[in-house]
């Protein structure tokens, strides 16, 4: 195997008591994985153990064999990159602005940037489309253009291995398939391993090779996307009854809702709409 992100007999709790209990998990160099799950089942929670931001309570997290404890801020920021959902900036700063302060890992403090980290900004940009937006202001741009502006900041830092923290979110669906695609592509042309938190069962499917299911902070099932969307599964998890086929294109599981399900829903909708409007 080669070597990438372990967690090994991990747990992490908050004050509050929630956390992660016992998580096993190996993800090689090169892969592709979505972590999905319910809101509050700590998918959030495992990307910033992974990203070094908090500390496991029990067990280790290493990238390449190497315990995140003993490696310096600096070495994990060359190493590992994290996309979060939103980036709020406390001024207005263009595109290449932005992008610029992904090689802070980098920068000497008394000079300004090199050429190499000109030519990392370049190809980030090159990579994400952005070239023509370089001198926009980032606060004036749309969802999914800010989308790829953070991308671009987390790949001018060259990591080995991107996380991210629902990529799509808030986006329409034009602007999701431009993103996972965009990620998928990057992950095939430069083996860059990918780890990214979803919502959405079938764009996982479509754009992941490896699904982790949590639940309550707990790893329910892991593997590729036929194995793990299972109609008792996701029962279990997310306890909503679905149909689950096969993809008219692709050799992947495809997520319905069943149809007795949504005239539950829609019955309840009206009912509540009636009160409300006598």
């Amino acid at each position: 195997m080669r070597p990438g992100i372990r967690l090994q007999a991990v747990h992490f709790t908050y004050p509050s008591g929630f956390g992660l209990a016992r998580i096993e998990l190996f993800i090689e160099r090169g892969e592709r994985v979505a972590i999905l799950g319910p809101n509050g089942s700590g998918k959030t929670t495992l990307l910033k153990l992974m990203l070094g931001l908090l500390h496991p309570r029990e067990g280790e997290v290493s990238f390449e064999g190497n315990p995140l404890e003993r490696m310096s801020r600096a070495e994990l920021a060359r190493a590992i990159a994290m996309v979060p959902q939103e980036l709020l900036l406390p001024y207005a700063l263009t595109v290449r602005d932005v992008v610029l302060l992904g090689r802070t890992p980098y920068l000497h403090r008394y000079r300004g940037p090199t050429c190499e980290d000109l030519e990392a900004i370049q190809e980030a940009m090159t990579s994400t489309d952005l070239l023509p937006s370089a001198g926009r202001s980032y606060n004036e741009l749309s969802g999914g253009e800010r989308q790829r502006v953070i991308l671009a900041m987390a790949l001018a830092q060259k990591p080995r291995l991107l996380l991210l923290d629902e990529p799509t979110r808030s986006l329409d669906l034009s602007h999701q398939l431009r993103i996972l695609s965009l990620i998928r592509g990057l992950n095939v042309k430069y083996g860059l391993t990918v780890i990214s938190s979803m919502h959405d069962l079938n764009l996982s499917s479509l754009y992941f090779d490896r699904l982790v299911l949590l639940s309550s902070g707990r790893i329910v099932a892991d593997g590729p996307p036929d194995e793990v969307i299972q109609p008792d599964i996701i029962q279990e998890v997310f306890g909503v009854s679905v149909l689950v086929e096969q993809h008219p294109k692709r050799s992947i599981p495809w997520v319905t809702l069943l149809p007795d399900k949504l005239d539950l829903f829609f019955a309840r909708e009206d009912a509540s709409a009636e009160t409300i409007n006598p």
